[in-house]
């Protein structure tokens, strides 16, 4: 078949589908073959696929965070280890130094090469790669979410383009070799081992689908119409950015550390410079931002503001120059602990951008990330709060916003993997910011425990309201607190580490969503 220098818009729709089909599926076998709580129920994962220059061309629509993130880890990938690749070959990633966003978020990458004719294609023609976020990977405390962390090596273990499968033949002595010989090992290897054979097989699948794909319309046009749907999403990031204005924001955090942006558009070349100067500097804490959960954040903003049903690709970020001064907080440098920048400052990234180009208050800004166990247990989850309100739509009450995008196990299935009572989850009324559109309310969420446990809360907006916009005033800050058995109640901060007894009561109250514009402007 010809290849066109301009695709054909119907075979650019089917394309487009069929790529985002592919990772969709690889979705599918993952969510069935986890073995852990956190992928089969909060469904905190995400697939995709890449072209043979590691660059994303399309993902389920997952996790964001994840998203544009993983991007970064195929091509150090590709770097690194460019000409030893083999076909059968697959590799683990979470080093946040190398596109990692933290820990927990491990990547298996898989190249795909092509049969023809009995002969396999000297380098691979894509790569099909799948993040899980692991119940435990090690470190200080039960479930690698730990609030005090000060260098990586306390969240635990990093992978850093490891060997998972060599030639067909999974490597289980060196997986487990390096998740337990390590200061702060992990606590569950089986279940780390048996979340790695999920992710193999979710690539697996999308092998798969892209070698049918290949075989029905031939190698020339599948790579082309990966360049199209690139050029594409370019186009329609074009688009958004022309009734964009410029615009600057600042935002503290419940630390005092602030994050400054300046965005500066470029109407000739309709482009955008997203700049971060005046961020401050990395921090001792553990919330700094690896650079590519900062570019994760932008492109996440900047696809929100496409109309267009366009898959989430690296065409979105061609139009875009973003600068992160290296060594400040949101561009850290090795060994820098980095849990909370992958959930809490990349939440506040978004809500900055969000602010510098006008158009949505606060969200929550947290995702109140709530994590338990002890040596036989390890959970975690993220809690929904108010989404801020925009310039024409009221905030949602308890959704999961912006950079989190995973589901809350359900009572049920919580209750029977853990010694844990659900007692209550409820609306926080009136915690949403009022204005001529209201921001969203936040959750109280009562969990009681059944047996001795460590538990870790890691939050944002316990101190800093989420702002309003246009005169719009802000949402209630959130709580996090205790209710001893016998009554006492102990008032924790943003970030706390807490031993919980048998009777005891772990309460969180969400953060509600800024409003939009002043109340005298009726809608």
């Amino acid at each position: 078949m010809h290849n066109p220098s301009q695709p054909d818009p119907v075979r650019l729709e089917i394309f487009k589908n069929l790529y985002q089909f592919i990772a969709e599926q690889m979705g599918i076998v993952l969510q069935n073959t986890a073995a852990s709580v956190n992928i089969k129920e909060r469904l905190d994962f995400s697939c995709a696929i890449f072209d043979a220059s590691g660059l994303l061309v399309a993902n389920a629509p997952h996790i964001p965070v994840h998203l544009g993130s993983m991007s970064e880890s195929v091509r150090s990938l590709i770097n690194s280890k460019g000409n030893t690749i083999k076909p059968g070959n697959v590799y683990l990633s979470n080093n946040p130094y190398n596109g990692g966003t933290h820990l927990p978020d491990v990547t298996a990458i898989t190249p795909v090469f092509l049969n023809n004719e009995n002969t396999l294609s000297s380098t691979p023609l894509f790569y099909v790669a799948a993040r899980g976020h692991q119940a435990d990977i090690g470190g200080i405390t039960p479930g690698s979410m730990p609030p005090h962390s000060s260098t990586v090596e306390e969240e635990g273990i990093i992978f850093d383009n490891f060997l998972l499968v060599e030639q067909g033949i999974f490597q289980e002595t060196a997986v487990r070799e390096l998740l337990l010989n390590h200061p702060y090992p992990a606590r569950n290897p089986d279940q780390n081992i048996a979340d790695f054979n999920a992710q193999i097989a979710a690539n697996e699948r999308g092998a798969q689908e892209l070698r049918k794909m290949v075989a029905q319309y031939g190698l020339q046009t599948v790579q082309a119409y990966m360049k199209f749907v690139q050029d594409n999403a370019k186009e329609s990031v074009r688009r958004a950015i022309d009734v964009l204005k410029d615009g600057s924001f600042i935002y503290e955090m419940d630390s005092g550390a602030v994050i400054q942006v300046k965005v500066t558009i470029n109407r000739e070349n309709r482009s955008a410079i997203i700049d971060f100067t005046g961020t401050s500097d990395q921090l001792g804490s553990n919330f700094n931002a690896p650079k590519a959960v900062t570019q994760a954040a932008v492109l996440y903003v900047f696809r929100t503001l496409v109309d267009d049903n366009i898959p989430l690709n690296a065409g979105c970020l061609k139009p875009l120059e973003i600068i992160i001064p290296e060594g400040c907080m949101l561009n850290p440098t090795y060994p820098a602990a980095v849990v909370a920048g992958n959930v809490e400052t990349s939440q506040t990234i978004v809500d900055a951008l969000y602010g510098a180009l006008g158009v949505i208050a606060a969200s929550q800004g947290t995702m109140n990330n709530f994590t338990f166990g002890n040596e036989r247990y390890q959970y975690y989850e993220t809690i929904c709060g108010g989404s801020g309100a925009g310039a024409n739509f009221h905030g949602t009450d308890a959704v999961q916003t912006h950079m989190t995008n995973s589901r809350l196990t359900d009572p049920e299935v919580l209750e029977t993997r853990y010694p844990v009572q659900v007692e209550s989850f409820s609306l926080r009324l009136d915690s949403g910011g009022q204005g001529k559109y209201s921001g969203g309310n936040g959750v109280v969420r009562r969990i009681k425990f059944l047996e001795p446990m460590t538990a870790n809360i890691l939050s944002g907006h316990r101190h800093v309201p989420p702002f309003g916009l246009d005169g719009g005033k802000a949402g209630k800050v959130g709580r996090n607190w205790i209710e001893r058995q016998d009554g006492r109640q102990k008032y924790l901060d943003s970030t706390a580490t807490v031993e919980m007894q048998p009777g005891d009561v772990f309460v969180i109250e969400t953060p509600g969503g800024g409003g939009f514009g002043s109340m005298g402007d009726s809608p």
